[in-house]
């Protein structure tokens, strides 16, 4: 039997019925109810209630949650599930969030208005696809763990069309480059060489070599055990010698125990947040112009593909679940394509 409209099982087969309804100021109201025949008969005490302007029971004339409640909730959430620098970056995208939608009832805030904000920004700012669609994740997330914890019970992000994002550009560093940025890493900032060189030689995210501790790297089979990753899935790291040599030589720097940060904060002792604070300088120095940390990965997966390493393989050292993202690589191999048309010419011996 088809549900009558507002009753509904917020899980499939739990036997367990809510109602929603619209109450005389116009917001929208959701009650658990219990069997479906409670559900139906107080959906239709309500719709009396509203005809004859009775008062609500006090427990639904609470006051509305707040936008900057279901950031408050998202802050915790993060900090349970997440790296501490994704946590860091969400905070930081919440503090600008706040000033234009802190204030609101999360229920009153329409699609129409994130997609007026992230547009006014994005052209204000000279956004990327890439940074656009960031954002936009940042304003689904606070929404969908509002769901989650049952204060609100919509989304109005997350149909929102995501911007198509540009593949084609692979930015990694030539051999000169590394030579120059090298160079100015050891004038200026030579306890950090280790971390260039961890991350050039693994091609880990930013926020996984950040977040990574003692008890993730195994010395003597030279891996990296990553529990978590951006797409949910663990992934063990193979260390070449490079690699092994910056861990080793961290190893020395610091207390290499457990789960203390393999990169810990000299002030507070948690890990680091990233490498701001010293390679934009770095760069500079070295006159190494468009290139980002994340280029590393760039620089790690495009040195594998010109050695002769499979995309499949790129793939899996990088985290990706699909070859879609490795392909802008593959034009790197260029003996591999031509020994893949040269099959077309006919032996004539």
């Amino acid at each position: 039997m088809v549900p009558k409209r507002g009753i509904y099982e917020r899980t499939k087969g739990s036997g367990i019925w809510w109602i929603r309804w619209t109450d005389a100021d116009g917001r929208k109201r959701r009650e658990k109810a219990g069997s479906r025949s409670n559900a139906e008969k107080l959906l239709a005490k309500r719709h009396t209630q509203k005809l004859e302007g009775a008062k609500l029971p006090e427990n639904l004339r609470s006051k509305a949650v707040s936008f900057r409640e279901l950031c408050e909730d998202t802050l915790v959430h993060s900090r349970s599930e997440n790296s501490p620098k994704q946590t860091y970056e969400l905070e930081l995208r919440i503090k600008e969030l706040l000033p234009a939608f802190g204030a609101r009832p999360a229920e009153s805030i329409k699609k129409n208005e994130i997609v007026a904000w992230l547009t006014e920004q994005a052209e204000a700012r000279r956004w990327a696809a890439s940074t656009r669609n960031r954002w936009q994740a940042a304003f689904s997330l606070i929404f969908r763990v509002g769901i989650d914890n049952e204060k609100i019970e919509r989304n109005p992000a997350a149909r929102i069309r995501r911007k198509t994002e540009s593949n084609g550009r692979v930015r990694f560093l030539s051999d000169d480059e590394e030579k120059r940025l090298l160079k100015a890493i050891l004038n200026r900032f030579p306890e950090f060489l280790p971390h260039l060189d961890l991350s050039i030689h693994t091609g880990m995210r930013m926020s996984e070599q950040y977040g990574l501790r003692w008890n993730q790297v195994d010395f003597e089979r030279r891996q990296i055990h990553l529990p978590k990753t951006k797409n949910g899935d663990p992934r063990t790291i193979p260390m070449n010698t490079v690699a092994l040599g910056a861990l080793k030589e961290l190893r020395g720097q610091g207390k290499p125990k457990g789960a203390y940060p393999v990169f810990p904060s000299l002030r507070s002792g948690d890990s680091l947040q990233g490498a701001r604070g010293w390679f934009p300088t770095a760069l500079e120095a070295a006159g190494i112009e468009n290139y980002s940390w994340h280029c590393n990965r760039h620089t790690f997966a495009s040195r594998l593909v010109m050695a002769g390493v499979d995309l499949r393989t790129v793939a899996e050292l990088l985290g990706h679940r699909t070859l879609q993202m490795v392909m802008r690589y593959s034009h790197l191999a260029p003996e591999h394509q031509a020994s893949a048309v040269d099959r077309l010419v006919k032996n004539e011996n």
